[in-house]
């Protein structure tokens, strides 16, 4: 039975979809050790931030194909681990957006008007006016470090209130930010500019303590600063000072390097100049039913065969790019089996040619599909789109990657996939129709037109009379019911390739049977 464990608080409706596929078995607040003990009886794993998977946790899970980070992050899994091990790592990079914006939003209001102070203060019989006299937000400057989905919702709301925005994002060209209004600037230049920075970065060995004591040295006196995004990005220790001291006006903060926040924390001592909430971000009902609902349907998916839509270990495969691509892929996964079924010996070189329209694709998406399919006849259900090419190059096949701009068989373009190997080279072409149905479109140089089928005959034969119709005695005789039949050549009396859609897998014996006709030079049963 597949069985999934979640192991953090979830939405129910999330444990409803994984319901539909599998038994589910929450365990929350499991330690480490215990975590590692029972893993390998679950096919997948769902959490939150409360869970840290480790190598050694995947190491010890001999069934899990996937796991479900109920939230924006993964840097709680150790993906390079779990891609070594072929397990697909998704996530939900758009389910807490709002949610996160929103909350980074409501701590630069809560600094420039000391909100939770001021209520504690009132709460507590006071009326302290002019000790909390604020600041407003229009016309200042915010830099939005980071301009993803949240940092990007962010710069678009506090434009709309009417502050200047500053950006600092390496990977956002000068194009786009003019048409979200945002100056790009040096992260220096920014914090040096600005009356409001918002972090929305990931944890990574380069952004870890990007905010130290020099980069807030350089910040105005009168600037604040806030973090919704992850922990271990701010010196926590040269914040607390830089606060406490007047360096910057203060700082609001919502994750932390360690949590739960530490008791002993520097930040639990500095004054009312300081914001801390206990990671909130995502803590709306409408985000937390989105995150569990979009991973719960992304580990039910793989569960049922079909791909993530968010995976982050798998290049170049995000929602959209799955979702424009997916007969695409498809049809390059199909080939990738019919190839080495085809080839039935070692591959050391394939070429993936993207042909007319395919060229405008993304090439990396289709190369992996390509080699998930031609490995899966020899690995089966351990080869996947995460470690198709790490299984690739540790069996030494070189992999060579062409976009050919010529339109070769249709207006729709083709996609080639070429091998070399032990027992010689074989090429084959496919196309997507109008109506997203896959066509093999020539075998070995040799024109076909055919829909692929789950159990195929492939022969190379000499073009004379009476071969097709022993073919057929002999199938018949062994009751192997033909479904469809389409003979490619391209000279008379010369070479031909027969294409056999079956209703049976096609037998050893009956094999060498066929093997024995006059005139076959070769015969390959394929199952897709």
């Amino acid at each position: 039975m597949t069985k999934v464990l979640v192991s953090d608080p979830i939405d129910q409706t999330g444990i409803d979809i994984l319901s539909q596929v599998a038994q589910v078995d929450v365990r929350t607040g499991l330690p480490p050790e215990q975590l590692k003990a029972i893993i390998g009886e679950y096919d997948a794993l769902m959490i939150r931030s409360g869970t840290t998977v480790t190598a050694e946790i995947i190491e010890a899970a001999g069934k899990l194909r996937i796991i479900g980070r109920a939230g924006v992050g993964v840097d709680n899994v150790d993906v390079p681990a779990a891609t070594k091990r072929g397990v697909i790592v998704v996530n939900s990079p758009e389910g807490n957006t709002i949610a996160a914006a929103e909350h980074a939003l409501a701590l630069m209001l809560s600094l420039s008007r000391h909100v939770p102070h001021a209520h504690v203060s009132t709460m507590g019989g006071g009326w302290d006016r002019k000790k909390y006299v604020g600041n407003e937000l229009y016309k200042k400057k915010l830099g939005v470090v980071g301009l993803g989905k949240i940092g990007s919702h962010v710069a678009r709301v506090a434009k709309a209130m009417g502050m200047e925005l500053l950006a600092y994002d390496p990977f956002v060209s000068p194009e786009r930010a003019q048409q979200m209004q945002v100056k790009l600037l040096p992260l220096a230049d920014l914090f040096a500019q600005a009356d409001y920075v918002s972090l929305h970065l990931p944890r990574t060995p380069d952004t870890e303590n990007l905010v130290n004591a020099e980069l807030l040295k350089t910040m105005k006196p009168t600037a604040r600063i806030v973090n919704c995004a992850r922990g271990g990005i701010i010196d926590e220790a040269a914040l607390a000072e830089a606060v406490a001291n007047g360096t910057i006006a203060g700082a609001a903060l919502d994750v932390y390097a360690n949590e739960p926040l530490e008791a002993g924390s520097p930040l639990r001592g500095v004054s009312e100049r300081l914001i801390l909430t206990p990671h909130l971000g995502a803590s709306t009902e409408e985000a937390q039913e989105n995150v569990a609902i979009d991973v719960a349907e992304q580990i039910r998916d793989v569960l049922l065969g079909l791909p993530a839509r968010s995976a982050v270990n798998i290049p170049g495969l995000n929602a959209e790019v799955m979702e424009q691509l997916k007969p695409h892929l498809q049809l390059a996964e199909t080939l990738g089996q019919l190839l080495s079924q085809l080839a039935s010996g070692q591959i050391s070189e394939l070429e993936v040619r993207l042909q007319g329209e395919f060229a405008s694709h993304p090439a990396q998406p289709l190369v992996i599909a390509a080699l998930k399919g031609l490995l899966s006849t020899a690995l089966g259900d351990s080869i996947n789109y995460v470690n198709a090419g790490l299984e690739a190059k540790e069996r030494g096949i070189h992999v060579l990657e062409v976009k050919d701009d010529a339109a070769r068989d249709f207006a729709g373009g083709s996609l080639q996939l070429s091998s070399k190997g032990a027992s010689g080279n074989h090429t084959v072409t496919g196309a997507v129709f109008a109506d997203g149905e896959l066509r093999i479109t020539t075998i070995d140089e040799f024109p076909v037109n055919v829909a692929p089928s789950r159990h195929m005959l492939f022969t190379r034969h000499r073009d004379m009379p009476g071969i097709i119709g022993q073919l057929g005695s002999v199938l018949g005789e062994h009751n192997v019911n033909i479904a469809s039949m389409q003979v490619g050549r391209r000279i008379v009396r010369g070479d031909a390739v027969m294409v056999l859609s079956v209703d049976d897998p096609i037998p050893p014996s009956l094999l060498a049977t066929i093997h024995q006709i006059n005139g076959i030079q070769e015969a390959h049963p394929v199952t897709l």
